[in-house]
């Protein structure tokens, strides 16, 4: 079974930081510099069906979500992908993934808000050892989710189960430093987009791009081979590389 393209998208400082400050939600810190297109840049240049964002983005590591209440649904009738027609019949442009196999996000919009990204609907990731509250909340919610993995989500199984069911042939992750790990490590990215912007921000702990397990001294990097480099305005540089690897193989 193939699986779709997938380009990864993120905006970093000139020393490659997705913060400016551990435990730090990107979108809620002014200090960042502001000048960024957005999603409709994204959506302009690679016309994506699915935008994939890490829930690290969302929520911190110490931040203690609302407790949910205990279900007494059993485990075998939660733990199956939960697509309401409905739902799959609202999602005419395309679907926002976010990986969440913990139970951590509380969802406020299932919808984009606004007329420039109607007809995108969330739609969940998460394992069959995803907490059984959590999954009775995201069916409550009316927040459609597949079981993709046991333990945690199979990125690889939910990039071909989003092809197989949903006709996706291009994914933008626009998620952090472990979305982004996971990803590469798995060898599913064909594309890094990179947007650097005009601050250095330094530290040990700050989230950089691609956190994940360390190479090993035999493992070999991934190649990458320039396709683009352009300045934007506000001093920001948009980068683009290949991930230098037969396509025949990269894309079974």
């Amino acid at each position: 079974m193939r699986r779709p393209r997938v380009i990864t998208h993120n905006t970093i400082s000139v020393d490659g930081r997705l913060a400016v400050s551990p435990r730090t939600l990107l979108m809620r810190d002014e200090r960042w510099p502001s000048g960024a297109e957005g999603y409709r840049d994204l959506m302009r240049r690679h016309r994506p069906q699915v935008l994939l964002e890490g829930s690290g983005s969302l929520v911190t590591d110490d931040q203690r979500p609302r407790i949910l209440p205990a279900t007494d649904r059993p485990v075998s009738a939660l733990a199956r992908d939960h697509l309401p027609d409905e739902v799959v019949a609202r999602a005419t442009a395309g679907w926002f993934v976010v990986p969440d196999s913990r139970g951590r996000v509380r969802w406020t919009h299932r919808e984009f808000p606004g007329t420039e990204m109607a007809g995108w609907h969330l739609l969940v990731l998460v394992a069959t050892a995803t907490p059984p509250s959590y999954l009775a909340y995201l069916r409550r919610e009316g927040v459609p989710y597949l079981v993709c993995g046991r333990h945690h989500v199979d990125l690889t199984a939910a990039l071909k189960v989003l092809r197989a069911r949903f006709a996706v042939e291009t994914v933008v992750a626009t998620g952090g430093a472990r979305l982004g790990g996971a990803l590469l490590r798995a060898g599913l990215i064909d594309e890094i987009e990179t947007e650097v912007v005009p601050i250095a921000v330094g530290g040990t702990r700050t989230a950089a791009m691609f956190t994940a397990t360390d190479l090993d001294r035999t493992a070999q990097p991934t190649r990458l081979r320039c396709i683009g480099a352009e300045q934007r305005p506000h001093g920001r540089v948009l980068l683009r590389y290949a991930v230098d690897t037969d396509r025949s193989l990269s894309s079974e």
